[in-house]
C-alpha cells in the first residue's frame, strides 16, 4: 500500500472531529470553525452532525436568512450545504500530507421546496491520491420528513501535491 493511501487514524480532519466534538458545544464549535476556515460556507450557519471516513453529514436551520421569497430555502444555501458535506466526506478520506484537491463542477437537481431543518448526506469510498484523477459524489438534501430535496453531484480533480521545481 503507497503513502497516499494512509491509515485514515492519521487524517488531520479527522483528528480535529474526534478532539473537538468531545468537548461541551463540541460539534457547534467545530461548524464555526469550518465557517470561520471557509468564510462563504459558514454564511449557511450549518452544523456539521457526523463526520467519519469517507461519511459526512451536516444540517441547516429554517431561518430568515437563508430562505427567499417563496418561503423556502434558498437554491444556493442548499448548494452551499451540499459542497460544505460532499468536501467533508472527500476531505475525510484525504491523506495527512502529500494530497490535495479542487472542485471542477457541482450538478444540482431540486426536487421539492426545502423547508423546515435540512440534513445532507455524502458518503464517499476510499480513494487513491497516488495519481491525478477526477472523481465524483453525490449529496442526498432531506427534510425532517425523510424527503428529498436535492440532488447534489460534485466533481474534483484529486491526486498527490506538485513537487517544488
Amino acid at each position: 500500500m503507497t503513502n497516499m493511501m494512509q491509515d485514515m487514524s492519521k487524517n488531520t480532519l479527522l483528528r480535529q472531529w474526534e478532539n473537538i466534538r468531545r468537548l461541551p458545544l463540541g460539534r457547534w464549535l467545530f461548524s464555526r470553525l469550518i465557517g470561520f476556515t471557509v468564510p462563504y460556507a459558514g454564511t449557511i450557519g450549518a452544523q456539521v452532525l457526523t463526520l467519519a471516513p469517507g461519511y459526512a453529514r451536516a444540517r441547516i436551520a429554517d431561518r430568515r436568512r437563508v430562505r427567499n421569497h417563496l418561503r423556502s430555502i434558498h437554491a444556493v444555501a442548499l448548494t452551499n450545504l451540499a459542497e460544505l458535506t460532499a468536501n467533508l466526506a472527500l476531505m475525510s478520506r484525504q491523506p495527512a500530507k502529500g494530497a490535495r484537491w479542487i472542485v471542477t463542477g457541482l450538478d444540482t437537481e431540486y426536487v421539492k421546496k426545502a423547508r423546515g431543518p435540512i440534513t445532507a448526506c455524502c458518503e464517499m469510498a476510499a480513494l487513491d491520491w497516488s495519481q491525478s484523477q477526477d472523481v465524483q459524489g453525490q449529496v442526498e438534501l432531506r427534510d425532517a420528513g425523510g424527503d428529498l430535496v436535492m440532488l447534489a453531484r460534485p466533481r474534483w480533480r484529486i491526486g498527490p501535491e506538485a513537487k517544488p521545481a
